[in-house]
Protein backbone atom coordinates (compact mmCIF):
# COMPACT_ATOMS: atom_id res chain seq x y z
CA UNK A 1 0.00 0.00 0.00
CA UNK A 2 1.67 3.27 -0.87
CA UNK A 3 2.49 5.35 1.74
CA UNK A 4 2.89 8.73 -0.27
CA UNK A 5 1.67 10.42 -3.29
CA UNK A 6 4.27 10.73 -5.68
CA UNK A 7 4.76 13.89 -8.27
CA UNK A 8 6.57 11.73 -10.92
CA UNK A 9 7.02 8.78 -12.37
CA UNK A 10 8.89 7.19 -15.19
CA UNK A 11 8.52 3.95 -17.31
CA UNK A 12 9.54 2.52 -19.83
CA UNK A 13 8.23 -0.97 -21.49
CA UNK A 14 9.45 -2.95 -24.72
CA UNK A 15 6.95 -2.88 -27.32
CA UNK A 16 6.44 -4.67 -31.20
CA UNK A 17 6.93 -1.38 -32.67
CA UNK A 18 9.71 -0.51 -30.17
CA UNK A 19 10.83 0.83 -26.57
CA UNK A 20 7.49 2.79 -25.36
CA UNK A 21 8.89 5.57 -22.33
CA UNK A 22 5.70 7.39 -20.33
CA UNK A 23 6.56 9.84 -18.26
CA UNK A 24 3.89 11.54 -15.91
CA UNK A 25 3.82 14.25 -13.44
CA UNK A 26 0.77 14.40 -10.79
CA UNK A 27 -0.44 16.90 -8.04
CA UNK A 28 -0.70 16.58 -4.48
CA UNK A 29 -3.75 14.77 -4.79
CA UNK A 30 -2.23 12.13 -7.15
CA UNK A 31 -3.87 13.69 -10.31
CA UNK A 32 -2.01 13.73 -13.34
CA UNK A 33 -1.14 17.01 -14.69
CA UNK A 34 1.06 16.61 -17.47
CA UNK A 35 2.47 13.62 -20.07
CA UNK A 36 4.94 13.07 -21.78
CA UNK A 37 4.80 9.61 -24.26
CA UNK A 38 7.56 8.74 -26.14
CA UNK A 39 6.54 5.98 -28.71
CA UNK A 40 8.82 3.54 -30.79
CA UNK A 41 8.42 5.51 -34.18
CA UNK A 42 10.41 8.38 -32.43
CA UNK A 43 13.19 6.08 -31.31
CA UNK A 44 13.21 5.36 -35.32
CA UNK A 45 13.04 8.49 -36.52
CA UNK A 46 17.29 8.44 -37.79
CA UNK A 47 17.45 5.11 -39.10
CA UNK A 48 13.83 5.62 -40.70
CA UNK A 49 15.54 9.24 -42.20
CA UNK A 50 18.27 7.28 -43.66
CA UNK A 51 16.58 4.26 -45.22
CA UNK A 52 14.16 6.78 -46.81
CA UNK A 53 16.93 8.43 -47.91
CA UNK A 54 18.85 4.98 -49.24
CA UNK A 55 15.90 4.15 -50.80
CA UNK A 56 15.29 7.03 -52.86
CA UNK A 57 19.45 7.44 -54.09
CA UNK A 58 18.57 3.97 -55.59
CA UNK A 59 15.56 4.25 -56.88
CA UNK A 60 15.87 7.63 -59.04
CA UNK A 61 18.99 8.28 -61.39
CA UNK A 62 19.29 10.67 -64.24
CA UNK A 63 16.20 10.13 -66.84
CA UNK A 64 13.91 8.31 -64.30
CA UNK A 65 10.01 8.96 -64.70
CA UNK A 66 9.09 9.64 -61.03
CA UNK A 67 5.72 7.88 -60.90
CA UNK A 68 3.56 7.28 -57.88
CA UNK A 69 4.60 3.60 -58.42
CA UNK A 70 7.89 5.11 -57.67
CA UNK A 71 7.02 7.24 -54.36
CA UNK A 72 5.06 4.08 -53.27
CA UNK A 73 8.44 2.09 -53.65
CA UNK A 74 10.15 4.84 -51.37
CA UNK A 75 7.64 4.90 -48.81
CA UNK A 76 8.08 1.20 -48.38
CA UNK A 77 10.99 1.80 -46.57
CA UNK A 78 9.27 4.16 -43.91
CA UNK A 79 6.73 0.77 -43.88
CA UNK A 80 9.32 -1.26 -43.05
CA UNK A 81 9.41 0.26 -39.28
CA UNK A 82 6.04 -0.32 -38.68
CA UNK A 83 5.03 2.92 -37.24
CA UNK A 84 2.11 3.79 -35.54
CA UNK A 85 -1.03 4.46 -37.07
CA UNK A 86 -0.63 8.24 -36.44
CA UNK A 87 3.28 8.24 -37.06
CA UNK A 88 1.77 6.24 -40.49
CA UNK A 89 -0.68 8.38 -42.19
CA UNK A 90 -0.72 12.08 -40.12
CA UNK A 91 -3.56 12.71 -42.31
CA UNK A 92 -7.31 10.75 -42.20
CA UNK A 93 -8.05 8.40 -44.34
CA UNK A 94 -5.08 7.13 -44.05
CA UNK A 95 -3.22 8.43 -47.04
CA UNK A 96 0.56 9.10 -46.18
CA UNK A 97 1.27 12.70 -47.59
CA UNK A 98 4.77 12.20 -49.31
CA UNK A 99 7.15 14.89 -51.20
CA UNK A 100 10.42 13.85 -52.74
CA UNK A 101 13.15 16.64 -53.15
CA UNK A 102 15.21 15.73 -55.97
CA UNK A 103 18.32 18.11 -55.56
CA UNK A 104 21.34 18.19 -57.95
CA UNK A 105 24.68 17.12 -56.59
CA UNK A 106 25.53 21.28 -55.32
CA UNK A 107 22.47 21.14 -53.48
CA UNK A 108 20.21 22.96 -56.03
CA UNK A 109 16.45 21.91 -56.37
CA UNK A 110 16.02 20.39 -59.44
CA UNK A 111 12.48 18.83 -58.81
CA UNK A 112 9.83 18.50 -56.32
CA UNK A 113 7.10 16.02 -56.52
CA UNK A 114 4.67 15.35 -53.96
CA UNK A 115 0.97 13.67 -52.84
Amino acid sequence: MPTVTPDEGVGCVEAPRGTLTHHYWSDERGVITRVNLIVGTTNNYAPINLSIKEAARALIRRGTAVSEGLLNRIEMAFRAYDPCLGCATHYWPGQMPLTVVLRAPDGRVLKTIGR
